[in-house]
């Protein structure tokens, strides 16, 4: 057995692998969800259950990250091939984050 991951990516025409895709794991997940939340676990299965839960949804999040990642490497291979313009406005956001609180801070006083 292999734990290979295929991308839910495919022609309309192709046929349908029969693995396990990420849609699949994704749709675990909702029922996990959904069967806690109407009580079809017995407190001492919710231990193993959560467990089983949170490998999944870590996953699902590092596939997510891969492919964001993926894709802003084919955009920048496309278009942006200057490093710094597209490093210039990651580090302004985080700088404005930084400075939101203590505006927040002043302002909250003026209003009452």
């Amino acid at each position: 057995m292999t734990n290979e991951v295929t991308s839910t990516e495919t022609p309309v025409n192709a046929p349908q692998p029969s693995g396990i895709q990420i849609s699949d794991l994704q749709s675990i997940l909702n029922i996990i969800d959904l069967a806690s939340t109407r009580g079809a676990f017995k407190a001492a299965e919710l231990t193993a259950v959560g467990s089983v839960a949170d490998k999944i949804s870590t996953f699902l999040s590092v596939i997510a990250k891969q492919q964001k990642e993926k894709a802003d490497a084919e955009a920048k291979a496309k278009g942006e091939t200057a490093e710094a313009p597209a490093e210039a406005p990651a580090e302004a956001p985080t700088e404005a984050t930084a400075e939101a609180p203590a505006e927040t801070t002043t302002d909250a006083p003026a209003k009452e």
